[in-house]
């Protein structure tokens, strides 16, 4: 995320966010650092958070529309059985789950007080965002993954 401070030192880097917008970054005061190796590790995390959402909703609307879904899954390389207490392939996918949120504004602390922040979103500002959930159980333990950690793993497979 863009984020600027008082202080004016600016680096720009030639990020796009896939849609021809390109991002400034400012760093915060007594950031000094050797450009060469910075520039090369320094990834925006919201860039990265951001393609990441843009990836899991296309992955969320393919999931939707799939008339078999069991098939989509397995082309996209979701595993069915994990490793879990019991060994191996104790846990097992048994629910997909999605969840619709409406970010309607936002709160943050004040300064000096103990109140928040808050601002109302107007109408046209309101965003929704879809969330998928595997959910993998055992006789022994239920485990709830988010597909944005399994997507980032199977692209850091791709990565390499």
């Amino acid at each position: 995320m863009p984020h600027d401070h008082p202080h004016g030192h600016h680096h720009h880097h030639g990020h796009s966010d896939g849609h021809g917008h390109a991002h400034g970054h400012a760093h915060g005061p007594g950031h000094n650092h050797a450009h060469g190796e910075h520039l090369r590790s320094h990834m925006h995390a919201h860039d990265e958070a951001a393609d990441l959402q843009v990836l899991a909703t296309q992955f969320i609307d393919g999931f939707v529309q799939a008339a078999d879904k069991q098939a989509y899954l397995r082309l996209a390389g979701v595993p069915f059985e994990k490793p879990g207490a019991g060994g191996a392939t104790a846990l097992k996918l048994v629910d997909v789950e999605l969840k619709t949120e409406w970010q309607v504004g936002t709160a943050s602390p004040s300064f000096g007080s103990r109140e928040l922040s808050y601002l109302p979103f107007p109408g046209p500002m309101i965003t929704d965002r879809t969330n998928m959930a595997l959910v993998y159980v055992s006789m022994d333990e239920k485990v709830v993954t988010d597909i944005r950690d399994v997507l980032m793993s199977r692209k850091a497979e791709f990565d390499k």
